[in-house]
């Protein structure tokens, strides 16, 4: 029996070609290089361009703007974050108590943060981070603060922990008034111990 046909729906994408496949990741990947080797800040589009084998013009039809690929950078990075939360060794990856997979979370976030602060910036700045990986965090810290049976607004009471953890917030308390990381990170775990105590049922 021949299996049957199914044609595409109006807002499906339209299937990549072999060819532009193959440009887009090694633009990608090329940029990931880069970026690792000489920093945001010292890679340009024609830096990617060359580095992977395509034209400039090709690069822009892709990503539109220098913002984009960092952009597209930048989710890659989170990719790999999100799979370290999701799959990785514990605490921060499944298999620790809820309270230490929380404490794991908050630092590693905020490392993460500010180590991809200028890529961030590159990439449109605090806005860069698509909402997907929003959500995700939130969900997590929700789910978490669940496990910790927390009552009360468990969306609110997740968005005013991962406040703390933007890129805005802690680029004015790292940069400007000179705090060092662990004691930001000591305060934050001090806050999500006091909401876990005064709030558990």
């Amino acid at each position: 029996m021949t299996p049957p046909t199914f044609l595409p729906l109006a807002d499906d994408p339209a299937p990549e070609r072999r060819d532009a496949a193959r440009n887009r990741d090694a633009v990608l990947h090329a940029a990931l290089r880069l970026v690792g080797e000489r920093g945001v800040c010292g890679t340009t589009m024609d830096d990617v361009a060359e580095a992977a084998g395509v034209g400039k013009a090709t690069v822009f039809r892709r990503y539109e703007s220098r913002a984009g690929l960092m952009g597209a950078v930048l989710n890659h990075a989170e990719a790999e974050w999100q799979g370290a939360v999701m799959g990785g060794p514990p605490p921060l990856g499944p298999g620790a108590p809820p309270l230490e997979r929380l404490l794991a979370f908050g630092r590693s976030r905020m490392e993460l943060t500010l180590a991809h602060a200028e890529l961030i910036a590159a990439a449109g700045g605090a806005q860069a981070r698509n909402y997907a990986a929003y959500s995700f965090i939130a969900m997590h810290v929700r789910h978490l603060l669940t496990e910790l049976r927390v009552s009360g607004d468990l969306p609110l009471l997740a968005s005013a922990l991962l406040a703390p953890l933007e890129v805005v917030v802690l680029r004015q308390q790292v940069e400007v008034e000179h705090l060092a990381v662990d004691r930001i990170a000591a305060a934050w775990e001090d806050v999500v111990r006091r909401v876990v105590a005064g709030r558990t049922t």
